[in-house]
């Protein structure tokens, strides 16, 4: 997929939310997920992920994650494209 810009669209997902035990990847509360957005580049994403990291340092069980949504569209392209 190419973008507007002509540059080849990598979507990533920027989501989070507090963590039922540390350690884990399991969610307390599924309703109340933060998903912070979809973005066109892992760059981007990477921007949006540390800003909300940073902004629920306090919470120990507080996570976010990049979610590489182009190789879920895409997975016959591979790892790095």
């Amino acid at each position: 997929m190419v973008g507007e810009d002509g540059k080849k669209q990598l979507l990533h997902l920027v989501f989070g939310g507090e963590l039922a035990k540390l350690g884990s990847t399991e969610f307390r509360d599924l309703d109340n997920l933060d998903i912070v957005g979809i973005y066109p580049d892992y760059q981007t994403a990477q921007t949006a992920w540390k800003a909300k990291a940073q902004a629920s340092v306090d919470n120990a069980h507080m996570r976010y994650f990049v979610v590489h949504l182009h190789r879920l569209l895409d997975p016959q392209s591979g790892a790095g494209s």
